[in-house]
């Protein structure tokens, strides 16, 4: 295709395949440099353009305004760059750690995690989208509205939605039911005990 990039763009925002694949391929170059000099390493920044690319072929009609395009890429770059690096920076503060040292979260019963999956895997999937994203990898509501094309008060609604089923699931599997009544919880030097 002999498109310029402002054509390649509109063509593709217009649902023209052969135009998507031709911005994938054109964009790829610019992100792979920006990505190196962005993400602490060279594995991240293959993730990164990835998650670019992606979110480009998923979200191009939604786009509004072509000007913005570049922007747009580069900030999701950008984005998934710090997002990986936040999780190598917990995963090696985590290796760290010996075993007296374990945060609570590791100490979450089996039974506890395995309902939260299956509550969360129940969720339909624009819910279970934003509380993934906003949850488990930590973007804020903003990066998630960004991400998906939402606004800030849809992702909001999602999330709250999200959370209010899983909390509802939760409680209907009866973990935290003992003798067909709620456990209380006390106080601990500050920490929550059941």
């Amino acid at each position: 295709m002999s498109l310029s990039r402002p054509q390649l763009l509109e063509a593709a925002r217009q649902g023209d395949g052969k135009a998507i694949a031709a911005l994938l391929e054109v964009c790829q170059p610019d992100l792979k440099r920006f990505a190196r000099r962005t993400c602490s390493n060279a594995e991240d920044a293959e993730d990164a353009v990835q998650m670019a690319l992606w979110s480009l072929y998923r979200k191009v009609g939604a786009l509004r305004c072509a000007a913005t395009f570049a922007t747009w890429m580069f900030r999701i770059v950008e984005r998934e760059c710090y997002r990986l690096f936040r999780i190598k920076k917990y995963h090696d503060a985590l290796d760290d750690l010996n075993e007296h040292d374990m945060p609570m979260a590791n100490m979450v019963p089996t039974d506890l995690r395995m309902d939260l999956i299956r509550a969360m895997e129940r969720l339909s999937p624009p819910y279970r989208e934003v509380l993934i994203l906003r949850d488990v990898h930590e973007l804020t509501a903003p990066e998630v509205a960004a991400q998906l094309g939402l606004s800030l008060e849809a992702v909001k609604s999602r999330l709250h939605r999200a959370r209010a089923q899983v909390r509802e699931q939760l409680l209907n599997s009866g973990y935290w039911m003992k003798d067909g009544a709620p456990e209380v919880m006390e106080k601990n030097g500050g920490n929550h005990v059941l």
